[in-house]
């Protein structure tokens, strides 16, 4: 059996710090005792955060902003623990609809901000330590008129199954989430399309509450099953 990520006084990068999920999250890293560098690219929702703890304001797709929030980590408690990556945009409508700037910031937020974001923590995570990634449902059974989302998501997937390999020599978990969906308001705000008509999702703080309990228990993904 193994043993027990003890979270108290552990030093984790939150990205996606603002959203629904991100902040029940955070809520309860703070709970169990972490210390958290808030990251999210909206500076009033991020200052208005009611949760303690560093911030910083960028986006997850600017590698620049990545090693910011990174830096800040070491910079304020002298060393990082882990990374809870809650970023995500999705876009509706089918494939011969998709524009190059929708397919372009898909691409960017779902896998190549969580890809830049692992490249600079990584190096500098401690033994013992993880990163997780909010993968979702979709990385398991891609939906039609969310074929790029559910693309990228399942490019997300792929790349922790692989990276939990190379990390293992570093000690360091890493930790693929796939939620069904979940009550946070992101299908209301597609960055393009008209979202169809879904079935009631799950409760934030419900799944936020597993994934806490994912990192303590050191697993390594969470199916959509699971949750």
């Amino acid at each position: 059996m193994k043993e027990r990520r003890n979270l108290e006084g552990a030093m984790i990068v939150l990205a996606g710090a603002t959203g629904r999920l991100g902040r029940e999250i955070g809520a309860r890293l703070v709970k169990a005792g972490a210390r958290l560098v808030l990251f999210g690219r909206n500076e009033d929702r991020l200052e208005a955060l009611d949760l303690p703890g560093q911030r910083v304001c960028g986006d997850i797709a600017d590698a620049e902003a990545c090693g910011l929030a990174v830096a800040t980590a070491i910079d304020a408690y002298g060393r990082l623990d882990g990374v809870v990556n809650a970023t995500g945009v999705v876009a509706f409508g089918l494939v011969e609809e998709l524009d190059d700037e929708t397919v372009d910031e898909l691409l960017a937020t779902n896998l190549l901000g969580p890809l830049r974001l692992t490249r600079e923590a990584l190096p500098k995570v401690e033994k013992g330590g993880f990163i997780a990634h909010l993968s979702a449902v979709v990385a398991e059974a891609p939906v039609a008129g969310m074929a790029f989302y559910s693309a990228t998501k399942a490019a997300l997937t792929a790349l922790d199954t692989a990276l939990a390999r190379e990390a293992r020599r570093r000690r360091v978990d890493v930790i693929d989430l796939r939620p069904p969906h979940t009550e946070t308001g992101l299908a209301d705000r597609p960055i393009a399309g008209d979202s169809p008509k879904l079935p009631e999702g799950l409760a934030p703080d419900a799944v936020a509450e597993r994934i806490v309990r994912a990192i303590e228990s050191r697993e390594r993904e969470v199916a959509s099953c699971d949750f």
